[in-house]
């Protein structure tokens, strides 16, 4: 479902995701409305869901994490219990920047950013290997960060989700 209402929506959507410092006045003068009706907007739109947050980038090279690894990781059993167990391990470790669970021969694929490869062994004996539903895992080690971004472009209005 889309929770946009009209290209304004769209716009302050995309707006803040390029900048989430933008002061609502210059959103405003973006969009055509006054600060007080970007305010209300937002405000409408934290209350729908579609704005969950606002964060800012850092650069892991410059905070001593310049290594970026994807790992794939496959399960004995997807019992609830042991899913959940394995899920709670991967989200609660702060070197996991992304964790998803997919569809297909992997169970959860995983975004981590390390400060050298030492420290990303450690991970696997910690993660994978002391875990005994852990199966197996796949590891890639990324050569350089061609694009990193969160964003979501809105779909256009009017169309429905297929």
């Amino acid at each position: 479902m889309n929770e946009l209402q009209d290209d304004i929506d769209r716009e302050l959507v995309i707006a803040l995701q390029q900048d989430a410092r933008l002061p609502q006045s210059a959103l405003g003068d973006r969009v055509g409305l006054s600060a007080a009706a970007v305010n209300r907007r937002l405000r409408r739109l934290m209350t729908a869901g579609v704005i969950t947050g606002a964060a800012i980038q850092v650069a892991p090279e410059r905070v001593g994490r310049p290594v970026t690894v994807i790992a794939q990781i496959a399960l004995e059993s997807e019992q609830p219990e042991l899913l959940d167990r394995v899920r709670a391990a991967l989200v609660d470790c702060a070197q996991v920047q992304q964790c998803y669970y997919v569809a297909g021969e992997w169970d959860f694929v995983l975004v981590l950013i390390v400060t050298d490869m030492a420290e990303y062994t450690q991970l696997t004996r910690d993660l994978f290997f002391a875990d005994s539903n852990v199966r197996r895992f796949s590891t890639q080690v990324v050569m350089d960060r061609a694009k990193v971004s969160l964003a979501v472009t809105p779909a256009p209005l009017g169309r429905s989700a297929v």
